[in-house]
């Protein structure tokens, strides 16, 4: 028979606890630049201590007046004062202001009236609240406007439902009956007038009937170039226009006449209205060679210069008059701005560091170019700044630096190392990558350099390659395999 025994026990233990403090720094410290400032405008919304200095704007410092930050927090605030802004003693300044630059074109209760604009070319107010349509609600729109009964109108809207970003159809007549409970016909039906819709080949179920719908829109549906989508895209594929011509028993000059129709025509007509706004980049950090040395600035324009609140910490100050709930508030939002501009400061210092070391490691890269790319892993610059590894990650994802051979990603000069076979120095990826370029870009148009052939001349030069790095590293580059590359055939 067992006994249960209830005991006490001592174990001493290391324990890393993630505090809320340095759960933020890391969160910071991985936020790419235009996320960095919604965090911060975020903040200043949520934070009352928070404020944003207005450069330029006159601040009030007395020695002895200072606040501080809670102690566990180790960080001394700057005593800055804010003044309220107010409208004047006198409040006839208010009729100063010409309200007619806001007031609105329709006056409740009467006429329309148009005010005088300053010029022809002068952009509406409502510019700003216009959206670029997508594909869907361009057709929904132009769905809506065609003659056709409910029924047809439910079973049109479920086939824009299934056009993909390109244009085409993802389903077929026989799920469109099922799914829509209509008859075959009216599935046809549907499908022809949707593919009668702008943009000219939507509605497609591939790039061969795209093709063919936009020539049909052209009244080519009989012509040269309709014969050569339907019966030869493989030999276009190729460029092989000799083919072509013998195919068809056309002349190579009608036959390169037909061809530049072709290539006029959009294989995936729906891009055009793909609603995937544009992703711009802008650079954390700036490399600029001044005479026979390279200066590092860190880029805070757009970034908002973070203070805190002078009136807050005043409140703090008072003895009297305020409830403790009061001050236990305004003190958890000052510890809460405190650490913000701490891991701010610190996730600054630690992108120069990082940058700092990568300009030591591949000098020779802002030297001489991409050629002389350098293989870098991680824990080269975690060793050499005396960080983890993990941070060294966070630093560089979706982080920019502007040079003088390019913008760059951070992670980009992170390179695997390729051996040379005499026991030379390693080369990096993006250095190969670089000399495939510039090997295919000097190449015979009419005998283009095939991937084994690219790899014998990395072998000859005693770098070990094989053909199917090769091929990865060109798809990488989005250059065309060899077949692609060559020259049409005319003959």
């Amino acid at each position: 028979m067992s006994f249960l025994e209830l005991k006490q026990n001592l174990k001493l233990a290391q324990q890393l606890v993630m505090t809320p403090q340095l759960q933020q720094a890391i969160k910071l410290l991985q936020l790419s630049r235009l996320e960095l400032v919604d965090t911060i405008q975020h903040e200043i919304e949520q934070n009352p201590l928070l404020e944003e200095e207005i450069p330029g704007s006159p601040t009030d410092s007395e020695p002895g007046q200072d606040i501080e930050a809670p102690a566990e927090s180790g960080i001394p605030l700057v005593t800055e004062k804010t003044s309220e802004v107010t409208l004047g003693e006198n409040p006839s300044t208010m009729t100063e202001i010409d309200w007619s630059d806001y007031a609105n074109e329709y006056e409740s209760g009467g006429a329309y009236k148009p005010r005088e604009s300053a010029g022809e070319d002068q952009p509406s107010r409502f510019d700003i609240l216009t959206q670029t349509p997508d594909l869907h609600s361009h057709l929904s729109w132009q769905l809506n406007l065609s003659k056709v009964t409910d029924e047809e109108r439910k079973v049109g809207f479920y086939i824009l439902g299934n056009l993909d970003h390109n244009g085409f159809l993802k389903v077929s007549e026989e799920e469109i009956v099922e799914e829509s409970g209509c008859d075959p016909q009216m599935a046809k039906d549907m499908i022809a007038l949707i593919q009668d819709m702008d943009p000219s080949g939507v509605g497609a179920r591939n790039v061969k009937e795209s093709l063919l719908l936009q020539l049909k829109r052209l009244g080519l549906e009989n012509s040269l170039p309709a014969r050569i989508v339907q019966d030869h895209l493989h030999f276009l594929e190729t460029k092989n226009y000799g083919a072509i011509s013998k195919a068809t028993r056309q002349p190579i000059n009608d036959v390169l006449t037909a061809v530049k129709i072709i290539v006029g025509l959009d294989p995936h007509p729906g891009r055009v209205y793909s609603d995937e706004s544009p992703q711009y980049i802008l650079p954390d950090v700036f490399i600029q060679k001044v005479d026979d040395e390279y200066v590092i600035m860190l880029n805070d324009e757009g970034l908002p210069r973070l203070k805190i609140s002078s009136y807050y910490k005043e409140i703090l100050k008072a003895k009297r008059g305020q409830q403790d709930a009061t001050k236990d508030y305004i003190q958890e939002k000052l510890k809460s701005a405190a650490w913000l501009i701490k891991s701010i400061h610190q996730r600054q210092r630690t992108i120069y560091k990082v940058v700092e070391s990568i300009l030591k490691f591949q000098f020779d890269f802002f030297e001489k170019g991409v050629a002389h790319l350098k293989p870098l892993v991680l824990r080269d610059v975690a060793e050499d700044i005396e960080m983890h590894e993990s941070t060294i990650s966070r630093v560089t994802t979706n982080k920019y630096v502007h040079t003088p051979q390019g913008i760059f990603e951070l992670k980009y000069f992170f390179t695997s190392s390729i051996e040379r076979k005499d026991g030379g120095d390693s080369l990096s990826s993006e250095s190969i990558k670089e000399r495939i370029r510039h090997i295919i870009q000097v190449e015979h148009p009419d005998k283009p350099m095939s991937d084994k052939a690219l790899s014998e001349v990395f072998q000859k030069e005693g770098i070990q390659l094989a053909r199917r790095t090769v091929a990865k590293y060109r798809e990488q580059l989005g250059i065309l395999s060899s077949k692609f590359r060559k020259r049409p055939n005319l003959n």
